[in-house]
């Protein structure tokens, strides 16, 4: 098994179509926002290939018109389309798999902008219980959709709602030396407690949370523990990401991936972070 970490605008499209373009047998992806050219034309592609092309869109974003033109875009390239119905919670997790077989969880839309002009985040993975537990997550949610995810997912897998709360809590509890951030939307009163209770007792906790970050636009979700584990996906500590909203992030524990994300976080740091030594005071900027 082996996951692969992609930071690089240039590099988060060719990881996209390299996954699409894997697929055999059936592709299925969630799509919140979509209007990449090359990546609708992949997926058009794995069709005519006789590949079963499955993509499950949110029923609300801020941009209803570019939602339904999404959908017809997508069908008439012989998309099979779903649309995630449960009126409570809007589906903004991030994956694509491939044949249950390859699989990819990130921070970033499929658009122009997040290909270009946003720091964003992405693993592709090839950790078969993942890609597997990914497609009974995209199959429940099409057919029968609930704040619940099915059981037995991969423990690697972090899916809000549900229990993502306690599993983001466990792992900065288990924190000893370090807590890295970055997150423009942290906010969650319970986690912000939690990271001032971790930096009172002495753990080292840096944020990149400002607008941007590796001179782009911050839109991407990073913790690091440690420098040991790392998670990646779409997954803010804002209440609403973790209570309120479909939302997918996986736990990396890799010396390599871990090691490029720590360089890549070590490298931002000129991005004006917000360190927080052993005061418990210093977040309060943030909440």
């Amino acid at each position: 098994m082996m996951d692969r970490v992609v930071v690089t605008p240039a590099g988060r499209r060719a990881a996209v179509l390299d996954v699409i373009a894997s697929a055999r047998s059936r592709l299925v992806l969630s799509l919140y926002r979509c209007d990449d050219r090359k990546v609708l034309e992949a997926l058009g592609a794995a069709g005519r290939r006789g590949v079963q092309v499955e993509a499950l869109l949110t029923h609300r974003t801020g941009d209803r018109s570019s939602l339904r033109l999404l959908r017809v875009l997508l069908e008439q390239l012989g998309v099979r389309v779903w649309r995630y119905a449960d009126p409570c919670v809007k589906y903004h997790a991030k994956y694509i798999v491939a044949d249950e077989r390859a699989a990819l969880v990130g921070s970033l839309n499929f658009t122009h902008r997040c290909f270009k002009k946003t720091s964003d985040f992405l693993v592709v993975t090839s950790d078969q219980h993942v890609a597997s537990s990914l497609v009974r997550l995209f199959d429940a949610d099409c057919h029968a959709p609930s704040a619940a995810a099915p059981t037995g997912l991969s423990p690697r897998l972090i899916v809000a709602p549900g229990h993502a709360r306690a599993d983001v809590r466990t792992l900065l509890t288990e924190a000893r030396h370090s807590i890295r951030l970055v997150d423009p939307k942290l906010s969650d009163p319970s986690m912000l407690a939690l990271l001032r209770a971790k930096a009172a007792a002495g753990v080292e906790i840096t944020l990149l949370g400002g607008p941007r970050v590796a001179g782009r636009r911050s839109h991407g979700k990073l913790l690091l523990v440690d420098d040991r584990l790392a998670l990646v996906g779409s997954l803010a500590l804002s209440t609403t990401n973790l209570d309120q909203r479909r939302e997918v992030a996986l736990t990396l524990s890799g010396h390599a991936a871990v090691a490029q994300l720590t360089h890549f976080f070590d490298a931002a740091l000129t991005s004006d972070p917000l360190h927080i030594g052993g005061s418990p005071q210093s977040l309060a900027s943030v909440a």
